[in-house]
């Protein structure tokens, strides 16, 4: 049994009713995923990260789930998240260009499981805690230097690695919409434009935060989209 089943005039009519959960929780997800962006956005409004070790060490003595937020801890879910939207994307549009849809799979799981390498909340916690509880100086020196490998890694490679691979398997998925009836131009035309905003990661500096920021909203309304349009395929 084919996975899509074609009609003339139209790429995608109805989709394998085995395949039907996983297009509804990739809406489900692509959904939550819009409604984490603002949430997110506020907290480093509100709460700026701080700009060194002592400063997350005090952070997370005084208000520690902050803490956790400032170091990512919503998007570390998003990542979760984007598992299913990338599954069903690829199920979409896979008889369009399956070479390409495969290259962004793949792209898109390895960026991911780089974030999660990457993200250093929970060893920052524990370090201060450890900070806290130490009595001498040079107990204090060596968490320091501690906490300052774990944020070094935090803003590191495979942070740029995660952010550039996703803005990457972003750009090739509304490539290949493009080429469909499956989602509507506009759709892939803000997912093209996220992708690119995307190529300068949030870690080079003020630059970096800007492009960050402008990319969100062409980013939301895109993952709006995409979780109707699965919504759609999920019920066929």
């Amino acid at each position: 049994m084919s996975d899509l089943k074609l009609s003339p005039g139209n790429d995608v009519e109805t989709s394998d009713s085995k395949w039907a959960w996983l297009y509804k929780i990739g809406g489900i997800a692509a959904l939550v995923i819009v409604v984490i962006i603002p949430i997110q956005s506020f907290i480093f409004v509100t709460w700026p990260p701080p700009t060194t070790v002592l400063g997350y060490f005090t952070l997370f003595q005084n208000k520690w789930f902050i803490g956790l937020l400032d170091m990512d801890l919503l998007y570390l879910l998003v990542s979760a998240l984007m598992i299913p939207v990338y599954l069903a994307l690829y199920l979409a549009l896979k008889r369009i260009n399956e070479s390409f849809m495969v290259i962004a799979l793949i792209l898109g799981l390895v960026g991911i499981a780089a974030h999660f390498s990457s993200n250093t909340a929970f060893e920052m916690l524990s370090l201060s805690n450890q900070y806290a509880a130490a009595t001498t100086d040079v107990q204090r020196s060596i968490l320091l230097a501690a906490g300052q490998g774990m944020l070094t890694t935090f803003q590191g490679t495979a942070f740029d690695v995660y952010y550039i691979l996703n803005a990457i398997t972003l750009i090739i998925i509304s490539f290949v919409m493009l080429k469909s009836n499956i989602f509507s131009k506009k759709t892939a035309y803000l997912g093209l434009l996220a992708g690119l905003l995307m190529l300068v990661p949030s870690t080079a500096g003020t630059i970096g935060i800007y492009f960050a920021f402008t990319s969100l909203v062409p980013w939301a309304i895109f993952s709006v989209l995409v979780a109707r349009r699965l919504f759609q395929l999920g019920k066929s």
